[in-house]
């Protein structure tokens, strides 16, 4: 067998194993199993790992968070039933191109929260209410949450936001006017905060 033939044999695997893949998605989705669809995309911030229940989006993490990790989490933690299915991330991916684009300031998508509890599910629902282009302080934060000698805890909260950009962790900044740490990478979190300030964001 030369090269070209197995070349074409393992193109021919590859496409049995995708066409295997998606008739198990579409099963699970047709018997009601799928309990944890996810998809990769690109974005000017680099590759983004999303991911969604039927209730909304679950989880967004960067690639510096380890997309690997990520969904072992989401299996330990939501559901073993985790299955590649882009569709059904197909709105909260157009809506964060069109956000990325300039052309939206929140997002609609339903969230699904259940990765967060106690302090930092009150702490991302502050977060939520910060309007695009505005930002609060960790201070700030830990007060309209009910805790605001908890400024530390903000900031745990915001890192381990399991859902950044849709809810804007990158809005909340320190005191003294510095940007502070994000999961996405300081950089990141400034050309976020520059995106809605109206400088583009480039790839």
């Amino acid at each position: 067998m030369n090269g070209s033939t197995l070349d074409f044999a393992h193109g021919g695997d590859r496409f049995a194993v995708q066409d295997l893949h998606e008739q198990l998605t579409h099963r699970a989705q047709a018997e009601g199993v799928l309990d944890v669809a996810y998809r990769t995309v690109d974005s000017p911030l680099g590759s983004l790992l999303l991911a969604a229940t039927e209730v909304g989006v679950v989880r967004i993490a960067f690639e510096r968070q380890d997309h690997d990790a990520a969904l072992e989490e989401l299996a330990r933690r939501v559901s073993p039933r985790v299955l590649r299915a882009p569709a059904r991330l197909d709105a909260v991916s157009r809506e964060l191109d069109e956000y990325f684009a300039g052309r939206r300031r929140r997002f609609d998508v339903p969230v699904d929260l259940r990765l967060a509890s106690g302090f930092r599910s009150r702490v991302l629902d502050v977060l939520q209410h910060i309007e695009f282009g505005t930002t609060r302080s960790y201070a700030g934060v830990a007060e309209q949450a009910g805790s605001p000698r908890a400024v530390r805890a903000v900031g745990t909260a915001c890192a381990r936001n399991p859902v950044p950009l849709v809810v804007p962790c990158h809005r909340v900044v320190r005191s003294d006017g510095g940007s502070g740490q994000y999961a996405g990478g300081a950089e990141a979190k400034g050309r976020l905060l520059d995106l809605e300030r109206g400088v583009k964001v480039g790839s």
